[in-house]
Order: C-alpha cells, then sequence, then structure tokens
C-alpha cells in the first residue's frame, strides 16, 4: 500500500482528488481514488479519470473507495448515487464525515 502524503487543495483548502480507476461492473460503479491522507471530515473534490459512458446502466448504485474502504456515494436526501447521475460528469464535489459514514454528493460538473 502506497500512501500519498500531499494532496492537492484548492485556495480554499478542499482536498483535489483524481480517481486512480472507475470500474463498471454489474452490480455497481467503483470510483476508485487510492490511499491518500485527507482530514476525516469535510468536502473534497473527485475528478474522474475516466468518465461514465453513456450506455451504462443508470440504476447501477456508485461506491467510492477510499483508502481501501468502500463506501456508497449518497445524495444530500439519503438516496444513493446511481450511474445515471453521474454519466458524462468529470469533476463532482463530495462531503465525507468518516466518523458518521457520511459521503454525499454536493454538487457535479457535466463536460
Amino acid at each position: 500500500m502506497t500512501c500519498t502524503p500531499n494532496v492537492t487543495t484548492n485556495a480554499g483548502g478542499i482536498p483535489y482528488l483524481s480517481s486512480t480507476n472507475v470500474t463498471i461492473g454489474t452490480e455497481t460503479v467503483d470510483i476508485a481514488l487510492g490511499f491518500r491522507r485527507i482530514q476525516p471530515v469535510g468536502y473534497m473534490t473527485i475528478a474522474m479519470s475516466d468518465v461514465i459512458p453513456t450506455g451504462t446502466t443508470g440504476t447501477l448504485p456508485v461506491n467510492l473507495t477510499l483508502n481501501g474502504t468502500s463506501r456508497p456515494l449518497m445524495l444530500p436526501n439519503g438516496d444513493a448515487v446511481t450511474a445515471a447521475d453521474l454519466i458524462g460528469v468529470s469533476v463532482f464535489k463530495v462531503f465525507n464525515d468518516r466518523f458518521k459514514g457520511l459521503l454525499v454528493l454536493m454538487s457535479r460538473t457535466i463536460d
């Protein structure tokens, strides 16, 4: 396991992470973020290395994997983020609270 000690941040200090892999499976869409040192609570911006392609089954739930732990990405209302929510998206912002198990999609940028 290689840990990236330095994480790029924007001017406001929000971590900017590039995905290391996007996998479209039969059960889920998995976005890997590698091993990074980030604060356990706060926002992070994610740039996807591979955009989820048009034609992907839209109902597939999306998981993020960071530091070897996978968690489902949720909408602010508590519903699961699906592939349809991220098709054509290249950058999105997430609120993460490792202690409470929250991983919430806050905004997205569509190419």
